[in-house]
């Protein structure tokens, strides 16, 4: 069975298994759940709700992805973040 892939547990990019694309803690080392986009020197690069955060993700998505409109992402992402370790309540 494969293993679920690793997502940033604050913007849902996929990570992989390369260290290039996780965040980092003050002390240099990597943090397991957060990317570098999201998390850099042990706080988050942005102070922002989690619909700006869906808003900010699903663009990308679509810009990335031509199977999927911004709207189809949006709602795609509604349901994944507040299954998040940042979002949770």
């Amino acid at each position: 069975m494969k293993e679920k892939e690793k997502i940033c547990q604050s913007c849902a990019m996929p990570m992989g298994d390369a260290d290039e694309f996780y965040g980092t803690e003050k002390d240099g080392s990597k943090n397991p759940d957060y990317c570098k986009f999201c998390y850099q020197n042990g706080k988050f690069t942005e102070n922002c709700t989690m619909d700006e955060m869906i808003g900010i993700t699903a663009g990308y998505m679509a810009k990335y992805n031509s199977n999927i409109s911004a709207e189809e992402a949006k709602k795609l992402m509604g349901g994944l973040f507040p299954t998040l370790k940042r979002w949770k309540k």
